[in-house]
């Protein structure tokens, strides 16, 4: 069986994201491109990172503006995490960008170190 290719979620504004996909171009990785603001991340999708990374933390942009004006600092000792989850699947700006769901893993943000671990 081949893999699965990879989804990438993530905002052509983002410099962080056009590196990573760079990245992937370069390596010669086959992913697709998601816009994360139109399409964000399902609540399923969401609930496996959390899994994976072992924080939900993570999985926020936490230097975002939606972040902050939206005081989510404050916000999330306050909500459970259900709707935290809703919250990020209806905002693709609160989710840390690019996410990358592959087969039974994730990353979040891009760091080249991390992604060679992984690639």
């Amino acid at each position: 069986m081949g893999r699965s290719k990879l989804k990438v979620y993530e905002y052509s504004g983002c410099s962080t994201c056009r590196n990573a996909l760079k990245y992937l171009n370069s390596k010669k990785i086959e992913f697709e491109q998601i816009p994360i603001r139109e399409t964000p991340p399902s609540v399923t999708e969401l609930k496996k990172a959390k899994q994976y990374l072992g924080d939900i933390k993570k999985l926020f942009n936490t230097s975002g503006k939606d972040y902050r004006d939206g005081n989510w600092k404050e916000k999330l000792g306050k909500l459970n995490e259900d709707q935290i989850y809703k919250e990020l699947s209806s905002n693709g700006n609160l989710v840390k960008r690019p996410f990358v769901v592959g087969d039974g893993w994730y990353l979040v943000g891009f760091k080249e170190g991390e992604w060679g671990e992984q690639f």
